[in-house]
C-alpha cells in the first residue's frame, strides 16, 4: 500500500471513529448523553480540532500539544490550549478543569515507535482521572494499559474501519 493510500485510510478511519464517538456522547446512539468537555491530544496542523468543532459545536474543546504549529484558523484560544509534554500538561488540566471529559481524542503517533508507545503509556493515568463516566476515548495508538483498567472497555470500531486501524475505549457508566 502506498503511503498516500495509508494516510487516506487513516484519515477515513479517524473521521468515522470521531463521528461514532460524537454519536455516543451526544446520545444519538440511544444511550444517555455524556456531559463534559472534549480533549484533543495532538493538535498538529489543526484539521481534527477543526472537525471536532464542527461535529460537537456545543462542547468546550481543550487542546494539548508540545508546540503550536496549526493553521491560524485551526487554533484554540489560550484558555483552551495546553502546551508542553502531555505527561506534564494533562495532570495540570485535571487540576484546572472543573468538567470531566466526555471525549478524548489521541492523535499522537510519530515515526518513532518506542517514543510513541512511551507517550501513549504516559498519558493513561491522567486519562483515567479525566474521563467522565460513559466517556469515550478514540486513539490512533493502542492503549493496552487503559484497556486493562477497571471500568474501561474496548469498543468495536465502526463497520468501515479495519480492526487495529484505530482504537476506541469507553468508561462504563456508574
Amino acid at each position: 500500500m502506498s503511503r498516500l493510500d495509508s494516510v487516506i485510510r487513516r484519515l477515513e478511519a479517524q473521521r468515522a471513529c470521531l463521528g461514532y464517538a460524537a454519536d455516543i456522547i451526544d446520545g444519538r446512539d440511544g444511550s444517555a448523553r455524556v456531559d463534559g468537555v472534549v480533549l484533543e491530544l495532538g493538535l498538529g496542523n489543526g484539521r481534527t480540532y477543526d472537525h471536532l468543532r464542527e461535529i460537537l459545536p456545543d462542547r468546550a474543546i481543550y487542546v494539548f500539544d508540545r508546540q503550536l504549529a496549526a493553521h491560524p484558523d485551526c487554533r484554540p484560544d489560550a484558555a483552551h490550549l495546553f502546551l508542553g509534554e502531555m505527561a506534564e500538561t494533562l495532570p495540570q488540566a485535571a487540576a484546572k478543569l472543573s468538567a470531566r471529559a466526555a471525549l478524548v481524542h489521541l492523535d499522537i503517533g510519530s515515526g518513532d515507535v518506542s517514543k510513541t508507545k512511551r507517550n501513549a503509556d504516559g498519558v493513561i493515568p491522567s486519562l483515567l482521572t479525566l474521563l467522565a463516566d460513559g466517556g469515550v476515548i478514540a486513539s490512533d495508538q493502542p492503549l493496552s494499559g487503559l484497556a486493562q483498567a477497571e471500568g474501561i472497555m474496548e469498543l468495536d470500531l465502526p463497520p468501515a474501519v479495519p480492526k487495529r486501524r484505530y482504537f476506541m475505549y469507553r468508561r462504563r457508566e456508574i
